[in-house]
């Protein structure tokens, strides 16, 4: 059976897809990625042995926003004024109402389109500060039939649950600022309005329940769905359940990281209840590294990253080569696996083309049909870009970073090129995927060839 992805021809037949983007989940936390992982995920390992992970998948930036900008548009986001970092709880959504979304095509092709999770893409046209009016510019004017979660990320205010084009209940409270559990504090977040009777540790659960309740509702309709279902976790705040507490010797986050796989298992089960396992695609993977520096790694022993240099944030390949798992039986064989680069710009093409969905024109510009199949593209051009706005180009095994320093969390973010070092870094990630070698100065050439790759798809003058 190929790993290819084949076409159906109409929505009718055409299969349902849920895809489950985890929050800051590393490529190291998955076991079926590292078994050297200290973290259980029986779930995701299941699913990945019933069909296939991609070893060389990345997402389109080393943090949260842009990534998930990349992944509903096909488009980089430091296309638009975006060029570093992320939105706020209130900001203006990034989407223009008139891009083509992943959500926005399978709709127009007749598939229902459900979210629900952490959307952190802007609402409205405008920063929000008075939420007790509908707003436009949402997820329901972005591709999304129905949409329910939280506006950003878990620890940004303000604290909410969207239904649709509104809130569930304003944020008339307020609530105090959390240190970070390495801090000893409660789990981390910024004080801020909140709604009465959210819980900000309900908030996971509540979107597996959410999500499961779809899938029940569409047992047995005969219109496909598409599930899009962005965990707020295990960003912080880390927050386990009770029956994951101390089930890890990862502490809080390894514990927060059982119940996001405990979840998945729970989205599987309501697939196979509903009979729907076998025609659906299912797809896992993270929106960025791992939240996890140097000293968690000495601390817990545990590579949250799979060994890759940096992390969250950062141009290196542990702020952006993320964990992904695909399933379709029938159509993927299972217990496979994949070293095509593949990036999360290419999920709409790919999914589009496999699906037997036309993308309208101008819709993913800068992503690629991927077949997993087939021998890797050595001239494709993927670009990389970190939280405060380094770039990086891969093209094949080459790897070029314009500047030096990580980009982001780790220190230093920037530098200047020490003596002997050129203004750009080089690796040949075939042989050195921990980045440990910057080979520049010695190759001129493909110095010279990767910046003209780099200017070309940025559009430099």
């Amino acid at each position: 059976m190929s790993v290819l992805l084949i076409s159906v021809l109409a929505a009718a037949s055409g299969p349902n897809i849920v895809l489950v983007l985890a929050d800051d989940m590393g490529q190291g936390d998955v076991g079926a990625f590292n078994a050297r992982s200290r973290i259980p995920t029986p779930h995701m390992d299941a699913v990945a042995a019933q069909g296939m992970i991609c070893t060389d998948a990345h997402s389109a930036s080393a943090v949260c926003t842009p990534s998930r900008y990349a992944l509903l548009t096909g488009e980089y986001a430091w296309r638009t004024e975006l060029k570093r970092w992320v939105l706020g709880g209130g900001s203006p959504a990034l989407i223009n109402p008139e891009t083509p979304t992943l959500g926005g095509i399978l709709q127009d092709a007749g598939w229902t389109t459900l979210g629900v999770g952490k959307w952190h893409l802007g609402v409205g046209q405008r920063d929000l500060v008075d939420w007790s009016v509908p707003y436009d510019h949402g997820p329901c004017d972005m591709g999304f039939d129905h949409w329910q979660g939280i506006p950003a990320s878990l620890d940004m205010a303000p604290y909410v649950w969207m239904i649709d084009d509104r809130l569930e209940n304003q944020p008339t409270e307020h609530i105090e600022a959390s240190a970070h559990r390495r801090q000893n504090g409660s789990g981390f977040w910024r004080a801020g309005g909140i709604a009465p009777d959210l819980q900000i540790a309900d908030i996971l659960p509540r979107t597996i329940e959410t999500a499961c309740d779809w899938i029940d509702e569409h047992a047995g309709k005969d219109e496909p769905f598409f599930l899009y279902v962005p965990l707020s976790a295990p960003h912080t705040p880390w927050l386990p359940t009770a029956e994951a507490r101390g089930t890890t010797e990862v502490g809080w986050y390894g514990d927060f990281m059982v119940d996001v796989d405990r979840g998945v298992g729970r989205i599987n089960a309501a697939l196979q209840r509903a009979g729907m396992a076998d025609h659906t695609i299912f797809i896992i993977t993270s929106d960025n590294g791992g939240h996890w520096p140097d000293a968690d790694i000495d601390t817990y022993r545990h590579e949250s990253n799979n060994g890759f240099r940096g992390q969250k944030a950062d141009i290196h390949e542990g702020g952006h080569r993320v964990p992904f798992i695909m399933r379709w039986p029938g159509h993927v064989d299972a217990g496979s696996s994949s070293d095509v680069p593949f990036c999360l710009v290419d999920l709409m093409p790919t999914l589009a083309a496999a699906v037997g969905v036309q993308l309208p024109e101008g819709a993913s510009p800068d992503g690629r049909i991927v077949h997993f199949d087939q021998p890797a593209d050595e001239d494709r051009v993927i670009v990389h870009h970190s939280g405060n706005g380094m770039f990086a180009v891969r093209q094949g095994r080459w790897k070029l970073i314009e500047g030096h320093g990580s980009g982001g969390f780790t220190r230093p973010a920037r530098r200047k090129p020490a003596a002997g070092e050129v203004d750009v870094a080089l690796f040949d990630l075939y042989a050195d995927p921990g980045e440990t070698n910057d080979i520049a100065r010695g190759n001129p050439g493909v110095v010279a060839r990767l910046r003209d790759a780099l200017q070309a798809v940025r559009g430099d003058d």
